[in-house]
């Protein structure tokens, strides 16, 4: 797969995510470096306290920069999570000559490295496919760098497990584990700078919290967290992605506590569909009164409410579609196969697909697009009909995620297979 998909969504496209790099000082000797994923630089007496490292592709751009501000050494780094654009991008900040860093982490974030050492082609792809529609991009890709899928180069020399208290020359850090997009999530409160660092459990829009290539996310812990965060009503808001929010304790509130009512509202109504009676699950999420947010930070750009649903649904509901003939189904090719020859053939299949495309029906279109792929691969009228139909799904899309995958649908329909 070497074109670029059509309809695909850059990740530096969505509004949260920008390849620039800007330095901010927050509050006295604190500096926020906002890239695509932020880093904090607290300056203390004994050297910095760094609050995740960005992206190793942009990291070293985000440490020349903050040293026109600072020459301390690195003393101490908190990695918020470990994700690639958080967790692996150290090196640049470090100076010549200076001691190692104490490099502190939630304990879950071991079995994540590891995890990711174990999944390495499954996750370079699925991730080609969620930031450039090409499963086969990962290595290619500008986000995508050597190893990182394996321990980070600094890996953590320090583990806690629920709470932690750090002082560093004359700075209290206190850092709380939250779950939240990932089980190693780390939020850090400055009690002597009131400032608040809450890696990616806020970030400038719609909580990764759904993300259907992914792993176990945990919303309603999410919303506690930030309910605590509130608590504090601190003076600065750093998230994991977008811009600072500073000086303005009200907005931060209404942000955090704003975030968490759309949580505990999508957690809540897929909770009492599910309770109603066990129906099948993608009907659950068909059917739930998902909110609709006015705020920018709630937007869907990267990832939607309907999928963080479908997190709840699998943590509370297992992996049974709720279906009986999903309990134990047929291949999908022998199923496409019999229903093309129940209708005629896969091009008729095919046709109809791109006529409920043209009706607005997209996602009954694709269960039709998928059904003649699978029955008839190598057939070319076919290939370009699901072509059809996916470029038309992606480019309707709201979030990124989604419009991805239905971009990745289309290079593998131009090659005559399914995700199989």
């Amino acid at each position: 797969m070497s074109q670029k998909a059509a309809n695909a969504v850059p990740i530096f496209d969505v509004d949260n995510f920008d390849a620039g790099v800007d330095i901010t000082e927050v509050a006295e000797d604190t500096y926020q470096c906002t890239s695509f994923a932020n880093c904090t630089a607290f300056d203390t007496a004994e050297g910095l306290v760094m609050v995740d490292t960005g992206l190793a592709a942009l990291s070293e751009h985000m440490a020349e920069a903050l040293r026109a501000h600072t020459d301390s050494p690195v003393h101490t780094v908190i990695y918020t999570h470990g994700h690639v654009d958080h967790a692996y991008g150290l090196e640049p900040f470090l100076v010549d000559g200076q001691a190692p860093p104490t490099v502190i982490a939630n304990e879950a974030m071991a079995d994540r490295f590891d995890r990711y050492a174990q999944t390495k082609q499954y996750n370079e792809v699925i991730n080609g496919r969620q930031f450039s529609a090409d499963p086969e991009a990962a290595d290619s890709h500008d986000l995508m760098d050597e190893g990182m899928f394996e321990w980070p180069e600094h890996p953590p020399t320090t583990w806690y497990s629920d709470d932690l208290t750090v002082t560093v020359g004359d700075t209290t850090f206190e850092l709380h584990h939250a779950r939240g997009e990932t089980d190693d999530a780390t939020w850090l409160y400055c009690p002597d700078r009131d400032v608040l660092c809450s890696g990616d459990l806020v970030t400038a829009s719609a909580p990764n919290a759904g993300n259907p290539q992914k792993v176990q996310r945990y919303p309603w812990d999410w919303a506690d967290a930030l309910r605590e965060m509130a608590a504090l009503d601190p003076a600065t808001l750093l998230p994991g992605h977008g811009q600072p929010a500073v000086d303005d304790p009200e907005a931060i509130e209404r942000r955090l506590l704003g975030c968490a009512d759309y949580l505990d509202t999508v957690v809540d109504r897929t909770l009492e569909a599910l309770n109603d009676g066990a129906p099948p699950h993608v009907d659950i999420v068909r059917d739930i009164d998902l909110p609709e947010p006015e705020e920018p930070w709630l937007q869907s750009e990267y990832d939607c409410g309907e999928f963080i649903a479908r997190n709840v649904i699998r943590y509370y509901g297992g992996w049974w579609t709720g279906r009986p003939s999903e309990l134990k189904p047929a291949r999908r090719d022998a199923l496409a196969a019999e229903i093309a020859d129940l209708v005629g053939d896969a091009e008729t299949l095919a046709t109809r697909a791109e006529a409920l495309i043209e009706e607005g029906e997209g996602r009954l279109a694709c269960h039709l697009a998928d059904y003649a792929l699978e029955a008839a691969p190598e057939d070319e009228a076919v290939q370009t009909a699901v072509a059809n139909v996916y470029e038309e799904r992606a480019a309707a899309a709201e979030d990124m995620m989604s419009a991805n995958i239905f971009a990745s649908a289309v290079l593998y329909a131009n090659e005559g297979r399914s995700f199989r």
